[in-house]
């Protein structure tokens, strides 16, 4: 399937589950360019995996040892996400089947049907996440790893490519003592094993006017597309980059939903992580 037809299903589909526009109105593009925040354990972490993937391509044990001291210096709690389902859900099943390039730019702000904000978005309750998968997979073929790789495991890679290096060997070791130290946390991650040609759909909950974090990191094993949308269908974010790592920071206006859709443009099947902070 070619990138722009994916991407073109892939908004549409988003929109299909987006949200309608609550008592006042919130029918722009859900930013705005108040609020505070900074770069949390989504940011960290994305960095440390982006750096792992150039280490371990270039066969470098200082870049693959500092990446694996980001990683471990975040802190991010493993969820498991709820099922995304309901009419909109079935409605954008039928969109990935019909959809047309053609039929792309009237389709994308169309729909008007979805969930509002829930509750847990005016407090201190736990937020929940939703996913749906859509598409027929091209193939079943399992990827490499089960899921990306650990600090654990980033700093056994570092030991392995240093080889000989006694000096080295020695600052890894001494590295890996200290992950324990100032971790940063506040991460929360979701794993999903998304074959290839398949689009995986997540309907997350931001508060208006906070600081909004969310990373897609891959296993390697596959390139993850990424596009991000409010619930009116405006794109905040998509990478089509040859990676399954992308990173994208906000500040919402108002609470509300917004859709982050991934698609398997590999070969393979990816098992990825979304964070948010």
């Amino acid at each position: 399937m070619p990138n722009s037809l994916s991407l073109a299903f892939t908004t549409t589909a988003l929109v299909a589950l987006a949200a309608p526009v609550f008592a006042q109105d919130k029918t722009g593009s859900n930013l705005t360019t108040s609020g505070e925040g900074a770069a949390g354990a989504a940011a960290t972490l994305s960095m440390g995996y982006e750096l792992y993937a150039i280490g371990t391509e270039a066969k470098d044990p200082v870049t693959v040892l500092a990446a694996a001291k980001l990683v471990a210096s975040a802190e991010v709690e493993a969820k498991t996400p709820a099922a995304l389902e309901g009419a909109a859900v079935a409605g954008a099943a039928e969109a990935a089947e019909e959809l047309t390039l053609d039929g792309f730019a009237a389709t994308r702000k169309a729909a008007d049907a979805a969930p509002e904000a829930p509750a847990a978005l005016a407090s201190d309750a736990e937020r929940p996440a939703a996913v749906a998968s859509f598409k027929t997979g091209l193939n079943e073929e399992e990827g490499d790893a089960e899921a990306p790789a650990t600090a654990a495991q980033m700093f056994a890679k570092a030991a392995e490519l240093a080889g000989d290096d006694a000096a080295l060997q020695e600052i890894i070791e001494d590295a890996q003592a200290e992950t324990s130290r100032g971790r940063i946390g506040g991460g929360v991650s979701w794993l999903s094993k998304l074959n290839s040609g398949k689009i995986d759909i997540w309907e997350v909950p931001f508060y208006g006017n906070s600081y909004a974090e969310v990373a897609v990191v891959g296993d390697g094993d596959a390139n993850l597309d990424v596009i991000i949308t409010d619930a009116n269908g405006n794109v905040i974010c998509y990478d089509t980059s040859p990676s399954d790592q992308v990173y994208c920071d906000f500040v919402p206006a108002w609470d509300g939903y917004f859709y982050v859709a991934v698609e398997n443009a590999g070969r393979k099947r990816n098992s990825y992580y979304l964070m948010t902070n």
